[in-house]
């Protein structure tokens, strides 16, 4: 099974993926990293922030534009991915095995996933 198939996805293209210890990782899906084009600069947010869902937790700047960064779910931040903050150019390479955003313990209700897409209807979506 493919990284994707796990993935839910938002609107605004950040991805939600469940771990086997029942926290989530959070990062930017490969369509948004391909807008944005070559990544300058990742502002991530503390270890023990937490945030609500649709609240922006970090931004990420390209050569092309800034964008904010915003939660799929609310959640606790229990681990930053450190080595995107000295290598935000690493986003470009592998959004989804080492371009990891953030990992979460969720605090909100599960009825906050309803609204998050599967991999292949995100795809559709953008169509």
């Amino acid at each position: 099974m493919s990284i994707t198939e796990k993935l839910l996805c938002s609107k605004s293209h950040e991805y939600l993926l469940l771990n086997d210890d029942n926290t989530y990782t959070i990062g930017l899906t490969d369509y948004a990293v391909e807008q944005l084009g070559d990544i300058v600069f990742i502002e991530l947010p503390e270890v023990g922030n937490e945030f609500k869902k649709g609240e922006s937790f970090g931004a990420v700047e390209s050569v092309k534009a800034a964008s904010e960064i915003y939660m799929p779910i609310s959640g606790k931040v229990i681990e930053i991915n450190e080595s995107l903050v000295d290598s935000p150019e690493t986003l470009n390479d592998d959004v989804y095995e080492s371009g990891w955003l953030i990992k979460i313990e969720a605090t909100g209700e599960a009825s906050e996933q309803d609204d998050l897409m599967e991999y292949e209807d995100y795809k559709e979506d953008l169509e």
